[in-house]
């Protein structure tokens, strides 16, 4: 038996709209500026939380949204500009081909950037699990998309994400990550609904911050 290699730490990628067209599903929660916020801290909690994982090496956030290129920088993401502008898959397509530019002996995972309860021990389960595997997803919390599609060195990531990402992701050949104790990497936020579950399990301070007005509690996504 061949001895087991521990993998190079990941190189994660989100995803990021123009904050002025995020969770247009939020609509009946919330009027657009505050829509524009929650996005912006839902990214901040997400970027803040991964990088805090033993399992990351560095998180590159594919945007072309100003504010948040400046935020989540200062976080310590790398920004990567959304060259193609032409949708969610062609901008992760093309963040993939430049960070693959910078580490191409790396791992690879595409990461939602609406995970505002992301938990960093969870998080490195995981990607854990994935190493295993040439290509791996993890499904939504609602069981029809993918809150995470990685991609060991040598493969290609090949996003499928959208509705029913996750038949999409099996059919390309991707295979899914059954864990337990993982609900902050599968909880994304799409409706009042997911908002609400996020809450439940513990959103960090950026979002806590964002739905209440003021400074957010201490984080709790970092463990």
């Amino acid at each position: 038996m061949e001895p087991h290699l521990t993998p190079p730490a990941w190189t994660l990628l989100m995803p990021l709209k123009p904050l002025s067209r995020a969770k247009s599903r939020l609509a009946a929660a919330a009027a657009a500026p505050a829509r524009a916020r929650l996005a912006l801290a839902f990214a901040q909690d997400a970027v803040s939380a991964a990088l805090t994982c033993t399992a990351v090496h560095d998180v590159a956030v594919v945007t072309n949204d100003e504010q948040a290129a400046e935020e989540l920088a200062a976080l310590g993401a790398h920004i990567v500009p959304d060259a193609p502008d032409a949708g969610l898959n062609p901008a992760l397509a093309h963040g993939a081909a430049v960070v693959r530019g910078i580490r191409p002996e790396a791992p690879l995972a595409a990461l939602n950037a609406d995970l505002p309860a992301l938990r960093a021990r969870e998080l490195a389960r995981v990607l854990q699990a994935a190493a295993e595997a040439p290509r791996a997803f993890l499904a939504d919390a609602a069981g029809t998309g993918t809150t995470l599609l990685s991609a060991m060195p040598g493969h290609a990531l090949r996003p499928r994400f959208g509705p029913r990402s996750r038949a999409g992701h099996a059919a390309s050949g991707a295979s899914e990550l059954l864990l337990a104790d993982a609900d902050s990497v599968r909880q994304d936020v799409d409706t009042e609904a997911d908002l609400a579950a996020a809450v439940v399990l513990g959103v960090g301070p950026h979002t806590a911050g964002a739905l209440c007005g003021g400074p957010g509690p201490t984080p709790v996504n970092a463990v």
